[in-house]
């Protein structure tokens, strides 16, 4: 559980988590929506990986990632022990890049 904090303690890689929400992504793909090079996109995925947040395959020379989505709802749910029920509504207005509520 460690790990999934530290992961998701970074702006960027919520980020990435976000976009690969709806759809698998490439490095190139995911890379188009960051202003930093590769190699920090690569530590960031790196991270995720460790996490198990994100799992990835290779197709030729590229590497697919895809959101690990079981583990984000255990995990979800393993949170509601510290907030109990969540109000729908507050989960709308959080934002992925660190908006107050």
């Amino acid at each position: 559980m460690d790990k999934i904090f530290k992961a998701l303690a970074d702006k960027n890689r919520r980020k990435i988590l976000t976009l690969l929400k709806d759809k698998n992504l490439s490095v190139n793909e995911l890379l188009t929506n960051f202003e930093i090079g590769q190699a920090t996109l690569s530590n960031h995925l790196s991270i995720l990986k460790k996490a198990n947040l994100v799992k990835n395959e290779i197709k030729g020379k590229q590497r697919i990632y895809r959101l690990n989505k079981d583990l984000l709802f255990a995990f979800a749910e393993n949170m509601r022990r510290f907030v109990g029920k969540i109000d729908n509504t507050l989960v709308d207005v959080i934002a992925i890049r660190g908006q107050k509520v």
